[in-house]
């Protein structure tokens, strides 16, 4: 059986940065578990490479038949948005491994689904002094300045990855970034003995 590798971190960790590098670094070892939204399609978007984009009659016959593995709804301006992982033809644990990007309520859901043993959580990690001044960095660049979304961000991070649902969890192992190279080396050392303890 193959693994899933879960990504996640408080904003402004470089998981996104992280995610993409595997992914083009290791595209044999880790494929990518492309997710479900209920969610209009936007400018440049592709169906089956950004989402898969379904009805919410959709959503509703994929969730009877017991193929959702975890899910999040937000009710928006423009109605429920609902985003979910399936148990597709796309993920094939028998020959492949996955690498996916989401939060740790996902992250629960989906080792509960297939099991802890199958599911390797990797947690990114910076100070919150450092992850401020990097957010704040970002911000500042031309045609971002969405401060007040940026501290919404940093508060509720702080409680969705607060240390007792990290404990709740089974979070153990962290990865730290402070430098990118290192926590990639570190990363990818971890990643690549997991895959040789399957063969």
């Amino acid at each position: 059986m193959g693994k899933i590798f879960y990504i996640m971190g408080k904003s402004s960790t470089g998981k996104d940065t992280i995610y993409n590098k595997l992914l083009s670094k290791y595209p044999e070892e880790l494929k990518r578990v492309i997710m479900y939204t209920t969610r209009p399609k936007r400018e440049g978007e592709k169906d089956g490479i950004t989402y898969n984009y379904v009805t919410e009659d959709g959503y509703k016959e994929l969730k009877a038949e017991g193929l959702i593995i975890e899910e999040r709804s937000y009710d928006t301006v423009h109605g429920l948005w609902r985003y979910f992982t399936v148990k597709d033809e796309g993920l094939d644990l028998k020959n492949n491994n996955y690498l996916i990007l989401g939060v740790l309520d996902s992250y629960v859901a989906t080792a509960a689904y297939f099991g802890p043993h199958l599911v390797i959580p990797l947690y990114i990690e910076v100070e919150d002094g450092e992850r401020l001044t990097r957010a704040l960095k970002r911000e500042k660049k031309p045609g971002n300045h969405r401060y007040a979304e940026m501290c919404r961000r940093f508060l509720t991070d702080t409680d969705d990855f607060s240390e007792d649902k990290l404990r709740k969890a089974g979070i153990e192992k962290r990865f730290e970034n402070n430098n990118l190279y290192t926590c990639m080396s570190e990363i990818e050392d971890y990643i690549l003995k997991e895959i040789d303890n399957v063969k």
